[in-house]
Parts: C-alpha cells; sequence; structure tokens
C-alpha cells in the first residue's frame, strides 16, 4: 500500500522529525516513529537508538524505555505536551 501523504502531514511529520527524542533527550533530528502505521499524527519522535537500537529501541530490547519507565501512550502524551508548550 502506498502511503501518499498531504501537505499538513507532511508539515507535521516534519515538526516531528524537528524535535528532541522524547525517550531520552537527544538533540534532533529524530525519527518519526508511529504507534500505529499510517496514522500520521500519532507519531513520537525517537532518536536512532530509542527507535532501532538493538539494546535500547523500541524495535529492539527497549532498555531504554525500560529505565525511563516509558510506553508509546507516554512517550505520545510527552509529544503532545511539548508541541503545545513549543518546548522541542
Amino acid at each position: 500500500m502506498l502511503n501518499k501523504l498531504n501537505a499538513k502531514e507532511k508539515a507535521y511529520l516534519g515538526l516531528i522529525k524537528e524535535m528532541r527524542c522524547v525517550v531520552c533527550d537527544a538533540e534532533g533530528p529524530s525519527d518519526a516513529h508511529h504507534v500505529k502505521q499510517h496514522r500520521q499524527y500519532i507519531c513520537i519522535p525517537l532518536c536512532k537508538d530509542c527507535h532501532t537500537g538493538s539494546k535500547n529501541g523500541w524495535h529492539g530490547q527497549r532498555n531504554m524505555w525500560k529505565l525511563k519507565k516509558m510506553d508509546e501512550l507516554d512517550a505520545l502524551n510527552e509529544t503532545i505536551r511539548r508541541i503545545l508548550e513549543r518546548s522541542f
């Protein structure tokens, strides 16, 4: 399935990718991790290590996530908070 993004979705994903990692607070640019695939507005900014790292990443052992006691909903909540407060 080809996922075509409209202008607003592209802009929102661009904003997410500019943000600091929501788990470890590493400087951007970040990956836009989709909580649910093809849902562009429920993405969270993650550095490469917290996203795809074999030990720390969501798609790995999730060690950093466990250390921070976070799941995807916690990360989404923090992402929304940062966007609304513009503190990213």
